[in-house]
């Protein structure tokens, strides 16, 4: 097959959805690789590197368009200020299309790629099951976030994170509470660990317990209301108002002691939960630091504003938007790697086997229809 990957246009995107070393593989697997010149530069994979590993240079993505037969992408289908088109458009019909997608939140986007009969693979519906854990780029960027996510809270904090013993007396260490242990939770969790500080973690899920223990944090128990907190595709469910209360009260009873707070808690398709009210914040001590990794979903902390920073009470809150895409080397090795393991596992015979959980888990639209169930029934609601 034509594979084709274009620049990312989407402002502050530096990933790239290949790598020199991933077009090595795709060709010794007979398939063609068009980059556009520069795709890499955001990562610093220059274009003779992909060149020799056997790509071929494209000055123009709409020639890239026009040949391929799948395209990879980062970020959704996004306007082409230059040509006044969705890049939706400009993939040839009857083509695919892989990366992420956010279907539920463009649906411009999907309806274009229905109009186009375009075959549509998101990258965010890749099933959480254990033979597609290669394919899985959630989990890739959730844990650049998560460690990015401290990093950063280190720099906005105005304090140093491990205990320190010095002539002029002994420095206490800063205290990280991370709110979620999920893939960006475990990995905020070690690293605030590395950089010496203490660490709590909060989860309404008791399984999490050992391995927030195992990486040396204290886990905060909550009495459980009786609610199911996890879907099948080991999601974090939506929860209603009442344990959402329960849970900001034992968030609430920890902050006072909170240097740092880095917020994971999102719902997979829905607005993300409000775990700290503008009364909680009160709580902190002046100078504390949370770092909102909802912050494109709204926002765990009520006074969250994305790619922005506030300060309240004395607190800074960060709103942290695309956090992969401040690590854009390793991000696009990690997103390549799963983007590909995808590609050859899909595309292993000229068809896609749709009886196959992955492939048809992953797919959005497929000969002019929505394939995904949750995809659909979102339409469908908005057409009413």
């Amino acid at each position: 097959m034509i594979i084709g990957i274009p620049k990312e246009i989407y402002p502050g995107e530096t990933r790239a959805a290949i790598t020199p070393a991933l077009v090595s593989t795709l060709i010794k697997n007979h398939h063609k690789v068009l980059i556009e010149k520069g795709l890499g530069d955001g990562a610093f994979f220059q274009d003779d590197y992909y060149r020799e590993n056997g790509a071929e240079i494209i000055a123009d993505a709409v020639d890239i368009y026009y040949q391929a037969e799948v395209i990879f992408k980062v970020q959704p289908p996004a306007i082409n200020a230059k040509l006044k088109k969705s890049e939706a458009e400009l993939i040839k019909e009857g083509a695919a299309w892989m990366g992420f997608l956010a279907p539920l939140q463009n649906k411009d986007a999907i309806k274009i790629l229905m109009q186009r009969n375009i075959l549509s693979f998101a990258m965010e519906f890749v099933p959480r099951i254990t033979r597609a854990q290669s394919m899985d780029a959630l989990s890739s960027m959730a844990s650049l976030a998560g460690y990015k996510a401290v990093l950063l809270a280190a720099d906005h904090l105005h304090k140093i994170f491990p205990l320190m013993m010095t002539a002029a007396g002994t420095i206490p260490p800063a205290t990280v509470l991370v709110l979620g242990a999920g893939v960006a939770g475990l990995q905020a969790i070690a690293t605030a660990k590395r950089l010496g500080a203490n660490v709590e973690a909060f989860d309404p899920r008791p399984a999490v317990k050992e391995q927030v223990k195992s990486l040396g944090a204290g886990f905060v128990e909550m009495e459980l209301p009786g609610e199911n907190v996890e879907t099948d595709g080991g999601y974090a469910k939506e929860q209603s108002e009442a344990f959402l209360l329960k849970e900001r009260e034992v968030i609430a009873s920890r902050l006072s002691k909170a240097d740092v707070i880095i917020t994971t808690a999102q719902v997979f398709g829905k607005k993300a939960p409000l775990l700290i009210t503008e009364e909680m914040i009160k709580l902190m001590h002046p100078g504390s630091v949370i770092i909102d990794l909802a912050a494109e979903q709204g926002g765990n902390c009520t006074l969250t504003k994305a790619d922005t920073v506030v300060d309240k009470h004395g607190v800074f809150i960060h709103g942290a938007v695309n956090l992969p895409a401040k690590l854009p080397v390793n991000a696009s090795q990690m997103y390549a790697k799963n983007i590909v393991n995808l590609f050859l596992h899909i595309f292993q015979k000229p068809e896609p086997d749709f009886e196959d959980e992955i492939t048809r888990g992953s797919c959005i639209t497929h000969s002019g229809k929505v394939l995904n169930n949750l995809v659909l029934s979102a339409m469908k609601e908005e057409g009413k």
